[in-house]
């Protein structure tokens, strides 16, 4: 471990964190970032399943498309019910100019269809076409096949402790606030200490 990383861990422990668990949280984050350029940045799955299966679509039309098609494990929270250009937009996280130039796009390709909403007529909605079902489902039998086969690996056992766990985890970055009011009062502090610092650039 580099100087600098025990520094951080000795200034943790004044915070009242253990530098056993500051320790793990090192290692986790490292392990994530990792993953999050190779995997979120890079897109490997997803790039592979476009080339290999000849797909003629950029990344974020197949994201569009799984949208409209929602996948139950994706989306089974959401309540049932017509999806729009501002369901793709919330469902993806983008902005709805964003989701209307996807969706477009994949209209004109013939992957998505407009429909006229049984709810109100002067709404339009989406849905996927023939073709668009058909891609989707072979991209979704790609992705489960290549982590099913990587799952297989590992034992039923690692697999039911890490799936409740995995799900506990994603749920970190949005964990109520401390009821304490110590890690505010900590931020506070680390703000503080930069107020000095422009991150203007300079004129000229």
């Amino acid at each position: 471990m580099g100087e600098r990383d025990q520094e951080l861990l000795r200034k943790l422990e004044t915070y009242g964190i253990e530098q056993s668990l500051s320790q793990s949280a090192l290692e986790l984050d490292a392990v994530l970032q990792r993953w999050r350029r190779r995997a979120v940045v890079r897109r490997e799955l997803g790039v592979r399943a476009v080339q290999e299966l000849g797909l003629s679509l950029e990344l974020a039309e197949l994201d569009a498309l799984i949208a409209v098609w929602r996948p139950a494990n994706e989306f089974g929270d959401e309540e049932e019910g017509e999806t729009t250009v501002g369901t793709v937009a919330n469902r993806l996280g983008i902005d709805p100019s964003r989701a209307s130039r996807l969706t477009s796009e994949l209209i004109r390709k013939g992957l998505v269809e407009r429909g006229v909403s049984q709810e109100d007529a002067r709404r339009a909605i989406l849905k996927v076409s023939e073709n668009g079902d058909r891609i989707v489902t072979a991209v979704r039998t790609f992705k489960f096949l290549t982590l099913g086969h990587f799952l297989q690996t590992w034992t039923e056992e690692e697999v039911a402790t890490f799936l409740p766990l995995l799900e506990r985890f994603s749920k970190w970055s949005t964990a109520p606030d401390d009821p304490t009011d110590r890690t505010v009062a900590e931020i506070t502090a680390l703000r503080e200490s930069l107020a000095d610092l422009s991150t203007e650039k300079p004129d000229g």
